[in-house]
């Protein structure tokens, strides 16, 4: 297999020589550089965060359960309470692949804090080179009580042959120069802000009707398997900026989107830097990975999610907040984001999960 970020019809394949398990597996969890994964009904409530750097997960259990919860049945997961959840995947990887996890885009958007935890690992969201093992999910709900059960998916997995292969600035460049990288909102191409990756503004600007959603505190629980139907004025404030600034205060979550829209080609994959203490000490990501196609045809906004870590922050119309990484696919992928996959998010604006109406 050649090097760099494995592509969909890798996937199948690692499924059909067994190297991902699944019993329950659905080819709708491929993606076109990652594959969704899924709870098992197999979940405890902890009582602090861990990780397992030299024996298994379970070993730890005994030391820091609180109850065991059976997900066949849907079971509430209160705001600031930390559970455990045995994934149904796991791995058995060969041939010099390794990864990486991340949350998917409908969690970031709801301010589900999750990480993956795999066996005899010091980081989080890591998978060793040939991990073979059990995969399990550390997950806390900051904003709202959330209920969950067997089959959801919360988080994805990127697999990585021998070695990732990051563009440098003057890939970038020149790739936006006989191709795109950044249109603005009229998909005029315009010159990208390219600094170790690709630099991303906020836009607060007075035209917008809408420049920001904040999650209100007392909200009602959210079933995260209804789509399309909870009442979005039950669970979000809406924000309209009147002198482009607004003041991220502590404690709160909001939804943010870029100024720019990009593009992520279909021989390349994307991951936006969750922190970046150059750019402020707030957080403007959960999820980070983007797939090829992503942006096709006319670019895509990048929908920020964003938490300040200690004091209020005021941001700026047009201020720089955050930064994507591009990586090279080990080749071109046959299914890109879109339509074909019924993606959520291709061609969005402000846009909160697909949970709302």
């Amino acid at each position: 297999m050649l090097s760099g970020s494995l592509t969909y019809k890798d996937y199948d394949d690692l499924y059909n020589k067994g190297q991902i398990i699944n019993p329950y597996f659905l080819k709708s969890q491929i993606q076109p550089s990652s594959v969704d994964l899924t709870l098992s009904e197999e979940c405890y409530e902890i009582n602090v965060s861990f990780l397992s750097p030299k024996t298994n997960v379970r070993d730890k259990l005994s030391q820091i359960l609180v109850k065991k919860i059976d997900l066949n049945e849907r079971f509430v997961f209160e705001k600031n309470k930390t559970f455990l959840v045995k994934l149904n995947e796991s791995l058995n990887l060969q041939d010099s692949i390794f990864g990486l996890c991340n949350p998917k885009s409908t969690t970031g958007r709801l301010d589900i804090f999750c990480r993956t935890v795999l066996n005899n690992s010091d980081e989080y969201e890591k998978i060793p080179i040939n991990y073979q093992g059990e995969m399990f999910i550390e997950i806390t709900s900051r904003s709202f009580n959330l209920e969950l059960q067997k089959g959801d998916s919360l988080n994805q997995m990127r697999l990585i042959s021998v070695k990732h292969i990051y563009l440098d600035d003057s890939d970038l460049q020149k790739y936006h120069n006989e191709n795109y990288l950044t249109l603005n909102d009229k998909n005029i191409k315009i010159q990208p802000n390219i600094s170790c990756g690709l630099k991303l503004s906020v836009d607060l600007s007075h035209k917008n009707i809408t420049n920001a959603y904040v999650a209100k505190h007392n909200a009602p629980n959210l079933c995260f398997q209804k789509v399309r139907f909870h009442k979005t004025s039950d669970y979000w404030n809406s924000i309209k900026t009147q002198n482009g600034t607004i003041i991220i205060e502590k404690n709160n979550f909001y939804i943010l989107k870029s100024k720019e829209k990009i593009h992520i080609p279909k021989n390349m994959a994307g991951e936006m830097i969750p922190y970046d203490t150059g750019l402020g000490d707030f957080r403007v990501h959960y999820a980070g990975f983007f797939d090829p196609g992503f942006g096709n045809l006319n670019g895509s906004f990048a929908v920020l999610e964003v938490k300040t870590n200690e004091v209020p922050f005021l941001l700026e119309d047009g201020q720089i907040i955050a930064r994507i990484k591009y990586e090279m696919l080990n080749k071109d992928s046959d299914v890109v984001y879109g339509t074909d996959i019924n993606s959520n998010y291709q061609n969005q604006s402000l846009a909160l999960s697909k949970h709302f109406v």
